[in-house]
């Protein structure tokens, strides 16, 4: 059966793990780490007031960090509520899904992609050079499940990094950095063909993507590999006074 948007959600968490999260009344508020929106984010888990809204916040503000709220779809009463707050509308995000047969139905050209784990140097400067710095590879570090690294190399240089994690027969790819200088020649697409390899070796049937609205050129890498958008949700952030 085609994972419904509840299980999307439950791997997203479980493939790009908080370093911590505590349920509080009807809300789960998770501890980022410096690790990102994904992990510093709050979402309902109950039925809420205007209090717990306001509790919400406070907890946040206790763990040190600003107020940030996941709102996905159908929870337009909490986005309007929030809105009414002062809560700003930031980085709206697609959700990307396919069974894993549609990536792994050719072979990889001989080294231009590689599962590795633990990600090897240059992946790592890979990463940075796209802004995914220490505290987001360690979200990777802290994924209980089965992980992987994706190296990709393009004209016999290393050219592009990604990490790839499965949870309840859900792979999810993340972080996916491709130089500069290597874009647009295909390797985008080895890169997810090795990931859903990879998955399906892991006993995966599925494999999903989280990919902000305006990325352009990612989301056309997914649409074009016959990835399906299924779903989107974006944050609301408090805006200071």
């Amino acid at each position: 059966m085609t994972p419904d948007l509840p299980r999307l959600y439950a791997a997203l968490d479980a493939t790009w793990p908080a370093a911590a999260m505590v349920e509080a009344g009807p809300w789960r508020l998770r501890e980022g780490a410096g690790g990102g929106k994904r992990v510093a984010c709050t979402t309902a888990e109950g039925d809420w007031g205007p209090d717990d809204l306001h509790a919400a916040e406070k907890a946040q503000h206790l763990l040190g960090q600003v107020p940030l709220f996941m709102i996905r779809q159908g929870e337009v009463a909490l986005d309007a509520a929030l809105e009414a707050e002062g809560y700003a509308l930031i980085d709206p995000v697609n959700l990307w899904l396919c069974p894993i047969a549609r990536l792994t139905d050719r072979p990889l050209p001989r080294v231009t992609a590689f599962a590795v784990w633990e990600p090897l140097a240059v992946m790592r400067e890979i990463w940075a050079a796209g802004g995914i710095g220490p505290a987001r590879v360690a979200v990777m570090d802290r994924a209980a499940g089965p992980k992987t690294g994706i190296f990709g190399r393009m004209s016999d240089r290393p050219a592009g990094a990604g990490y790839c994690a499965v949870h309840d027969r859900i792979a999810m790819v993340h972080a996916l950095e491709v130089l500069r200088a290597h874009r647009g020649m295909g390797l985008g697409k080895w890169m997810m063909r090795c990931a859903g390899i990879w998955a399906e070796s892991q006993g995966a049937e599925w494999m999903a993507l989280a990919c902000l609205r305006d990325n352009h050129a990612a989301n056309g890498l997914y649409a074009a590999l016959g990835i399906d958008l299924v779903g989107q949700y974006h944050y609301r952030i408090k805006v200071a006074a």
